[in-house]
Formats: C-alpha cells, structure tokens, sequence
C-alpha cells in the first residue's frame, strides 16, 4: 500500500525546545485488550519509518498492560537496530492507577512518586519524556502536585510534565505555583479534540496558548470512530464504541444526529480524494496550537490510511474549512470534568 507522499512534520511541545511528530501513537485501545507484541511492533515500526517518534500510553491503560507491551515493543526495535532511545519521546500518565486502595490512585505525592517508579518498570525505561497528571484532583493540593512533579523530573525520571483533561483555571493555578516556587511548569495539556469536541482547545485554553504557550497532545480525533462514518448503518454488534460505557458516556449530544452530520462530510471527502478518517484527522492537525494528534490504529492498515491524512492537509483550504464548520458547526460549550477526579471520594 502507498505511504503517504507529504512528509511528516514536527512541532515544539509547548514551551519547550522538544519537537515532536505532527500525528503519534497512543496506545489506549489498542494495547490494552488482546493486540499482540507482534502486531503492535508492526504498527510502530511502520509508523516510526513513517515520520512518527511520539508514543503515549498511562498507567491506567490495561491496568499496565499496555506500558508492559510498549516496552517490549521498545526493545524489539532496539534488538532490530531499528531505533534508539534517543529517537523517541515517550510519555506515560498517571493518576488511575492499577489497583484499589486510598492512595493507589490520584495526584498525591505518595502514588505519583510511586505510579512513576511501577511505570518505568513496566516500561523497561529510565525515564520517560514527559509525565502528565492523567485527571485533576480536588483532593490533594495543587501545590503538592506541582511540587511531586518536579521532584519527578529532578529524579530524571521525566524530562518534562503536562496534565491531561484539566481546565485553564486548574492549569494556570499550577503555572502560578510553579512560577512562585521557581519550579517547572507543566508544558502540556492532553484534550480530546475533533470536530465534535471543541470547547477546550478552542476557547477554555485560548488564554493559556497567550500566556504559556502551552502545547497540546490531543485524543480521540476520530471521536471513538464516528467519524470515519462506519456507524452510519447503526452501531455494529462487538463495535469498540458499543463495547464501552466509558466511551458512551463521551458521546455527548445526540448520537444519530452526529451520524448524519458524519454522512454529510462525504462530498467533501470525495472532492480531496480522501477517506472520511483522513478528512478529521487532517482538520485536527490544522489546527496549529495542536502539537501532535494522538492516532489509535489497531491494524498496520488503519495506520498506514491514517497517516495518508498528511496529504490532505495542504488541500484544506479555508474554504473547505467553512464548509466542514457549516455541516458540523462550532459549538462552544462550558467545559466540565468527567467522573475520574472523583474517584477517590469512595474512601471518604
């Protein structure tokens, strides 16, 4: 199958010197359930051949699995003399945690000091590049998290630190701290973002791109798979979307409708010359305050189509653009936090 005939480009990860791939890896879905080395070894090879050098994974993927087949994947490549530790950044989250008990999850210092160390295991590493706190918490103080964060990094266990679903207020509450202190701020945030999501990188975190030149890592560009337009038929029996209350709960707004919207797309799709997945995608890493598009590909397949979108982000021309806002229009929403940050609460 053809590769793509743009060139991969790379961007800095906030304010920071470190480039990063325009699309990367992250390995939620595909890691965590049946996926084997063999066939994630696959994917990456291909993709790193391909321009990518931008793994994400968390703690809470798989309850560990998925950092344990990255970092078997990892050492394949090593072995195969196909990369080396310094041609990649990887990053990991922590917060969830991968088993019960009152400190075995959240942003205190304790399980973040500790979920580093069981992760770096797991991942066969030294360090990873960059650790973000995977959820805010309203139980522990910020103070405290910003502090364990740069305890990390002084360790030299990460290089850098960002957060993950956090709200501009959360983050420049951090970002004030760290400045107070004379510590590092965090240089990421780790949003969804799509077509059907655009509240935070649009407008939440407008703010912060001014302020801190914070950079973003961004999920779910297909929106758990609407927008590649194979629901449009209805949800298929063992489909990933239909298999997943979390990811149900994510599908804010009215299913159907959103599937119409997809369908849609296809005349504009059809006038790039490009897939459905490849339209979203490229919208996504338009979007310059985005550092890198985390991909989910769960086939070398998916891959290799996904990362054709880099040929289609030279023909999405303003014009197309407003088309696109005109069939999916730009809902600016206040922004909220899911169940996680409370998860602790059961022990209160």
């Amino acid at each position: 199958m053809a590769a793509p005939s743009t060139p991969m480009k790379y961007r800095f990860l906030g304010d920071s010197g470190l480039l990063v791939s325009q699309f990367s890896y992250g390995s939620w879905v595909t890691f965590a359930d049946s996926v084997t080395v063999d066939k994630a070894y696959e994917i990456m090879a291909y993709s790193y051949k391909h321009g990518v050098n931008f793994w994400d994974t968390a703690e809470g993927y798989g309850a560990g699995a998925a950092e344990e087949v990255l970092g078997q994947v990892f050492h394949r490549g090593v072995e195969n003399k196909l990369w080396t530790r310094e041609d990649l950044v990887i990053s990991t989250k922590i917060f969830i945690g991968t088993k019960e008990g009152p400190n075995n999850r959240g942003l205190n210092r304790k399980h973040l000091v500790e979920g580093t160390k069981a992760s770096l295991k797991r991942l066969q590493l030294d360090y990873v590049d960059v650790i973000f706190c995977h959820r805010p918490e309203p139980f522990t103080p910020i103070e405290e998290t910003v502090r364990s964060m740069n305890f990390i990094i002084q360790q030299g266990w990460a290089f850098y630190w960002g957060t993950s679903e956090w709200l501009s207020s959360e983050i420049i509450e951090a970002c004030e701290i760290a400045d107070r202190l004379g510590l590092i701020r965090p240089i990421c945030e780790q949003p969804q973002y799509n077509l059907f999501e655009r509240s935070r990188v649009e407008m939440d975190y407008d703010v912060l791109y001014k302020k801190y030149m914070l950079g973003l890592t961004t999920w779910s560009p297909l929106k758990f798979g609407l927008l590649t337009g194979k629901y449009a038929s209805g949800m298929p029996e063992g489909s990933r979307l239909g298999q997943s209350e979390y990811i149900l709960s994510l599908l804010r707004g009215d299913f159907n409708e959103m599937t119409k919207q997809v369908e849609q797309l296809r005349p504009i799709a059809a006038e790039l010359d490009c897939s459905l997945a490849q339209l979203a995608l490229a919208w996504c890493t338009s979007n310059e305050r985005v550092s890198t598009v985390i991909l989910g590909a769960s086939s070398l397949k998916q891959m290799e189509e996904n990362l054709k979108a880099l040929d289609v982000v030279p023909k999405l021309t303003e014009e197309i653009k407003t088309r696109i806002d005109a069939i999916i229009p730009r809902v600016l929403k206040v922004t909220t936090h899911d169940h996680w940050p409370q998860i602790r609460s059961i022990w209160l």
